[in-house]
């Protein structure tokens, strides 16, 4: 049975966090102080945390602290006031899986604890794979929305198969690094992984590269080299932006993958190979079918399973997680303690409509850190374009995840 642990000094809110998590078949022990869940952080006791922010003799962030140390395969989720966005940005940038605002709804705690020990489970399933290997998991994709909690899921049962996958979404939406993902968790991962760019090659060179060439193919070509098809053999090749592929390499491709092997560039010799495909486009496939500009037997080999990112518009309320996971990032990278976030930055964030998606979120914050003083990044340090909106009086945010209303509790 899973095991959760709950601190709340409000005993009315204590209490029906309990009976919530107990109606969901949850074994479930309750403290009234951070200082009592401080003493049962121990690896492997629990498998959630869910812990009020304030509290007396010892708060949240303790508790946060605590299991993040002693037990770090357990998530914990934090409790805020209702509209702290300062807090409520502090619980993801320390460690949080997630956090929930007072006064809570009840559906909106019901659907963070389930996503919460689902995306502990990927994790735990992801570890199995070598450690040696230098890999992309499942937890590299950062989201903690329902939308996102579909694509794990998706990623994980598809990394099994040898199905052909084909990833659609905007640019910048992260579809090379699901395609990663994809891979590490296949029992292809000890080979390579070779990804591809359709659209920085023209045609001809896609070609070589794609199939290899013989000496003397065409001009240059002084000495016979393999194509990546033949260096992806027995891994994964990647083929990104294939809506932008001619119609001759469509035909090309299409032979390869019915007969399972490669005729490099003037050679009479085939090659075989045992290769995963996974595609990906910001197209819409199928309305390219319907012009005329993609062929549909390709289409239909290449989309056996679909994955679809979206766009970040459509899942505002990873934004503060993503930030974080950036800023850890950036400190990371620079050796120092993560750059601070302001409230007023945060709002910017998310009321940006963010046409770039993930990648261009990321890019602000890489400017942010950089401008910013003393590491507290304020909305003057943000791109031009994300504080056009703010200072409009455009979509500001009064509170970030947190639902009220009905079916709450005060506190």
């Amino acid at each position: 049975m899973t095991r959760v642990l709950v601190a709340e000094d409000d005993r009315v809110a204590r209490d029906l966090l309990c009976e919530i998590l107990r109606a969901d078949n949850f074994e479930v022990d309750a403290v009234d102080d951070g200082a009592g869940a401080v003493e049962r952080a121990q690896p492997g006791r629990y498998d959630l945390v869910v812990s009020d922010v304030r509290m007396d003799r010892s708060s949240g962030f303790d508790v946060l602290k605590a299991f993040t140390e002693r037990s770090p395969g357990t998530p914990v989720i934090l409790i805020t006031a209702f509209g702290d966005v300062a807090g409520a940005m502090e619980a993801i940038q320390r460690g949080a899986y997630d956090y929930v605002s007072k006064p809570f709804n009840v559906e909106e705690l019901r659907l963070t604890v389930a996503r919460a020990l689902e995306r502990r489970r990927l994790i735990a399933e992801q570890k199995a794979a070598p450690a040696e290997v230098p890999t992309t998991k499942i937890e590299d994709i950062v989201g903690k929305s329902a939308i996102m909690l579909d694509v794990y899921k998706l990623v994980a049962r598809v990394a099994a198969t040898s199905a052909t996958v084909l990833v659609t979404g905007e640019s910048g939406t992260g579809k090379e690094l699901v395609a990663r993902a994809i891979h590490t968790h296949s029992p292809r991962v000890r080979h390579p992984f070779v990804p591809v760019n359709c659209t920085a090659l023209s045609e001809s060179l896609l070609e070589s590269e794609l199939f290899g060439h013989a000496r003397g193919a065409f001009t240059g070509a002084v000495a016979a080299k393999r194509g990546l098809f033949e260096m992806a053999d027995e891994g994964t090749l990647f083929l990104d932006e294939i809506g932008d592929m001619g119609p001759k390499m469509q035909a090309q491709l299409l032979r390869t993958l019915q007969d399972g092997e490669v005729r490099p560039v003037g050679s009479t010799e085939s090659v075989k190979v045992d290769v995963r495909l996974v595609c990906a486009t910001n197209r819409d496939l199928e309305a390219e079918v319907k012009a005329g500009k993609f062929r549909e037997d390709l289409y239909f080999r290449i989309n056996v399973v679909t994955i679809k990112l979206p766009a970040l518009r459509e899942r505002p309320g990873d934004i503060p997680i993503l930030v974080a996971h950036f800023l850890a990032k950036l400190g990371r990278r620079e050796a120092r303690a993560p750059a601070t976030m302001s409230a007023e930055s945060l709002q910017a964030l998310m009321a940006h409509a963010w046409p770039g998606n993930v990648r261009e979120l990321e890019n602000a914050i890489d400017r942010a850190v950089a401008v910013a003083k003393d590491g507290i990044i304020l909305p003057s340090d943000l791109p031009p374009e994300v504080n056009a909106r703010r200072r409009t009086g455009g979509g500001t945010v009064a509170g970030v995840g947190g639902a009220g209303g009905a079916g709450g509790v005060g506190g």
